[in-house]
């Protein structure tokens, strides 16, 4: 729940602050898979986005 949760928030705008992007969501998995990311959940993560073509509606 926790890596979908970060990908969704990061990469919305908020009332608060602007998108920061999909790249900077998928970045911060990557850089914190196994550290505060299930490595396994944030490799699937990864991959459905860069290797299956996902994108948020």
């Amino acid at each position: 729940m926790a890596v979908a949760d970060v990908v969704e928030a990061m990469a919305s705008h908020r009332p608060y602050r602007p998108s920061l992007g999909i790249d900077s969501a998928l970045e911060e998995i990557e850089n914190n898979k196994g550290i505060l990311y299930e490595a396994a959940v944030a490799n699937a993560c990864l991959k459905l986005f860069r290797e299956k073509g996902y994108n948020l509606p």
